[in-house]
């Protein structure tokens, strides 16, 4: 995400080049239940939310609430991440959560066959299946081990590709669809996180909608403070509080002694169970 993946200059060029476009899918509602499980209540957020590389520090998660956030994005996992996490511990998540703030679990999982760059996990069309329940087991056991409990979201992290690529665009589908399947199955509700151009619009517009995400966090910095009027997609899709919205990166902001360079999201979706 911006500068936390790739830089941002680079995924601005790569965005460019995903933007094919396809036609709407039918419309997507909020992921609350299964049928054979009890599962915990969601625990939802509506309000403004940062994400940044690395968990800050215990001290200035503490100087920064009350401010303009009221929850925090972070990342718990995969091969993939882009920064080391010396504060995410379940200790940190149990004193922020106390604080008063919501936490957004994000886990870089296996990348496209076909994006551009190197990654220290790629798919490809046969280990699709095979990585995407092997990832969802490990996003799993990571937010498990920082006192995530079961019921929580987590937000797959796909990165801009050619989604006009077919044979890349099923593989990663299938990725997608092993990955949120196995979340469900360990009762974690799924999420992702994906571009307008690109890897949001993959999931948004796919006909088949069997084990895609019930939560969608798109990529659009437009700047707009928003999850509604500058929503892409269909209408009907995503509308039982479970959108969010990047819609500004790399803003650098100081509050009560502390600096964080941050990307801002507006927020109207599920959020970690910690209590």
């Amino acid at each position: 995400m911006s500068s936390h993946r790739q830089s941002k200059r680079r995924r601005y060029i790569t965005w460019a080049v995903a933007g094919a476009a396809v036609v709407a899918g039918a419309g997507v509602a909020a992921q609350t239940s299964m049928a054979a499980t009890a599962w915990p209540a969601q625990k939802t957020y509506t309000g403004r939310a940062f994400d940044t590389c690395a968990a800050p520090s215990l001290s200035a998660m503490k100087a920064w609430k009350g401010g303009l956030y009221g929850a925090a994005a972070v990342y718990v996992g995969g091969k993939n991440r882009g920064c080391s996490q010396p504060n995410l511990t379940a200790s940190w998540v149990k004193s922020v959560s106390a604080a008063g703030w919501k936490l957004i679990p994000l886990y870089v999982g296996a990348q496209p066959p076909c994006q551009t760059g190197s990654n220290p996990e790629k798919l490809t069309a046969t280990t699709a299946a095979s990585l995407g329940k092997a990832d969802a087991d490990d996003a799993v056991a990571k937010a498990s081990a920082l006192g995530m409990k079961a019921g929580s979201p987590i937000y797959l992290d796909m990165e801009p590709y050619d989604i006009t690529n077919t044979s890349c665009n099923n593989a990663v589908l299938t990725y997608v669809r092993a990955f949120t399947k196995e979340l469900r199955a360990k009762v974690y509700r799924a999420g992702y996180y994906g571009f307008t151009s690109s890897s949001a619009k993959a999931i948004a517009n796919a006909t088949d909608k069997t084990d895609l995400p019930g939560n969608l966090w798109y990529a659009l910095w437009d700047k707009q403070d928003t999850t509604t009027t500058d929503w892409p997609f269909g209408k009907t899709q995503y509308t039982d509080h479970s959108r969010g919205h990047q819609y500004q990166v790399n803003s650098k902001e100081s509050r009560n002694g502390y600096t964080i360079t941050v990307d801002r999201d507006a927020w109207d979706a599920p959020v970690a169970i910690t209590g």
